[in-house]
């Protein structure tokens, strides 16, 4: 069941924002988002949150420069995820700039699994750094940093991540989760944390005179690495707050403006969008899919290549390369989804198993699946069933683990139950971690009925009956004035993302016609009152009555080089005639 909702907007903070200049559509939107003042939206880099403030940043600029200043071997681990991609990136193409010795080492996440793991350590030994510098990982590495002290090597740990129980033993831990870290944007990506690492070890080569006024030893402009900051913070889903709402802003007007990285705007090519009119939304469904394919199908280091050359060529030949990976994803994804909600609707009776009628929390396995591929599996089965979902596979090896990938709705922070699942049956979960709303667990496969009904008993003590109700929070109808391309290029401009939503709204409008494209696709010709609009609902459910109640957003239609203004509806209900 879905059930529709319309955000209120203050009238009197409405009329405000509209006397400070703001557009009074944006006004009533940005009003129901708790926006009080024009001054929240604005996303010049002055408004950034000063490096300063983020614990151990400046400890960590002192690391980083003393590696520099003795021409130290720096190596950068990676994950695997876009997230970690763009984050290697940034600190591979700042610290060159600043004249570090520096490579990157990215594990193969079927062989070596997750952050900095004894093993990794021993991998990454082989090229005998003298520092660690992980990146959105880490902060749970425990056995792994010790291994670094056992072989002599430093490590500094920046990652976003929430910590266990126990913190490793690094020279430096930058993340702004960490207990006694009060730096008000507790969302920033991994990306954003080793941005601001980098923005402190600038202020601090600054201050040693690192930068000669003779040119031998330019100071970097740091502001050219804001595309890569762009894309980690909307391709891992952390919530765009005014901070990283800053980071995304200023990324997106330098790649509108043809100041962006040659790999970037190669995978912008090859995704068959344009840099001059891209939106947060290209960057979250466009060119992040491309980059993870790598890492959930082969290696994320072809990823971290085409972020880090500047040869147009080469990065075109990559970006072509992750295209094809990612449409090689796209099938193998599809025939796991159809088997699981084939699982699903197997289970029947014994829907406590599976399906959404019984069990809250949902388990799911199959001794075929992808294991790069499990978490897309679990995230669209979770907007199908509007449930919490783990999605199993086989690891490498004979070992009888299998490792899960989860997604979660709101009201149930999965980490957390994942925690409280392993007290409960202590040996059950191998490993595990993440954030409120995906993270990944490894258990023995024999061990998965015991985690299923674990699972489902946890997520129905945690999650209220109106959690499990998926609720569509809409802008409310759309004045017959804004139904055009203008609107929806004015709406697409604007920052937009996790926790800071697009505008969704919602009319009733009659059916002139309709027709199915591609066997799952609905095409609708809308009337409401005298006016005449096209939309499309994508995968639909359901065929419309001659009225319907749609909740949809506004968006251009480019087909054959003509624009138009096009619905593209999330929801319908019927409405009596």
């Amino acid at each position: 069941m879905t059930r529709i909702v319309s955000r209120r907007a203050a009238p009197r903070t409405q009329w405000q924002l509209e006397q400070q200049g703001l557009h009074p559509l944006l006004a009533r939107i940005y009003a129901a988002r708790g926006i009080q003042m024009r001054s929240e939206l604005d996303y010049e880099l002055t408004s950034l949150l000063p490096p300063a403030r983020l614990t151990h940043a400046g400890k960590a600029a002192t690391l980083l420069a003393d590696a520099i200043d003795r021409q130290a071997r720096i190596l950068i681990v990676a994950d695997y995820d876009c997230d970690g991609a763009t984050a290697c990136a940034v600190g591979i193409r700042a610290l060159r700039a600043f004249g570090a010795r520096v490579d990157y080492l990215v594990p193969n996440r079927f062989t070596y699994g997750y952050g900095l793991s004894p093993d990794i350590v021993d991998l990454a030994a082989k090229n005998r750094p003298d520092l660690i510098v992980t990146v959105d990982n880490g902060i749970a590495s425990v056995d792994g940093v010790a291994r670094a002290r056992q072989l002599g090597i430093a490590t500094l740990i920046t990652d976003h991540h929430l910590p266990g129980d126990e913190l490793p033993q690094a020279e430096c831990i930058v993340n702004p989760n960490q207990p006694g870290c009060d730096f008000p944007s507790k969302a920033l990506a991994g990306v954003g944390v080793m941005f601001y690492v980098m923005l402190a070890l600038r202020a601090e080569l600054r201050q040693r005179g690192w930068f000669s006024a003779a040119g031998e030893r330019t100071e970097p402009r740091l502001a050219a690495l804001l595309d890569l900051v762009a894309l980690g913070t909307v391709a891992d889903v952390v919530r765009l707050d005014h901070n990283n709402r800053v980071l995304v802003s200023q990324g997106l007007q330098r790649i509108r403006q043809g100041r962006l990285t040659a790999g970037v705007e190669a995978l912008f090519r090859a995704a068959g969008r344009s840099p001059a009119q891209a939106s947060g939304t290209d960057l979250g469904f466009m060119i992040g899919p491309r980059l993870n394919a790598a890492g959930r199908l082969a290696d994320m280091s072809l990823g971290i290549e085409c972020l880090i050359t500047d040869d147009p060529g080469r990065a075109m030949n990559i970006a072509q390369q992750l295209d094809a990976l990612n449409r090689e994803r796209r099938e193998i994804e599809a025939g796991m989804q159809e088997q699981a909600l084939l699982q699903i609707e197997k289970a029947g009776a014994d829907a406590s198993a599976y399906a959404d009628t019984a069990a809250v929390g949902v388990s799911l396995f199959d001794a075929d699946w992808h294991q790069g591929v499990v978490g897309i599996v679990a995230a669209r089965i979770k907007e199908k069933l509007h449930r919490p979902v783990f999605a199993f596979a086989r690891g490498d090896g004979d070992g009888g683990e299998i490792k899960g990938s989860g997604r979660s709705i709101a009201g149930l922070h999965l980490r957390d139950a994942l925690d409280l699942v392993g007290k409960r049956a202590p040996g059950l979960l191998l490993r595990f971690g993440g954030h409120a709303m995906a993270a990944g667990v490894t258990i023995r496969e024999s061990d998965l009925p015991r985690f299923r009904e674990l699972f489902a008993q946890v997520a129905e003590e945690l999650l209220s009956p109106a959690d499990r109700t998926r609720t569509l929070e809409t802008d409310g109808g759309l004045e017959s004035g804004y139904y055009s391309i203008a609107t929806a290029r004015l709406l697409e401009a604007e920052i937009w993302g996790q926790g800071f939503p697009a505008p969704l709204f919602e009319d009733e409008f009659a059916v002139e016609s309709q027709r199915i494209l591609k066997g799952k696709h609905l095409k609708l010709r809308l009337r409401k009152g005298a006016q005449r609009l096209d939309a499309i609902q994508f995968n639909f459910a359901q065929s419309p009555g001659n009225t319907i109640r749609a909740a949809y957003r506004l968006a251009v239609n480019d087909f054959n080089g003509v624009q138009t203004p096009q619905l593209m509806i999330e929801h319908i209900e019927n409405q009596p005639a």
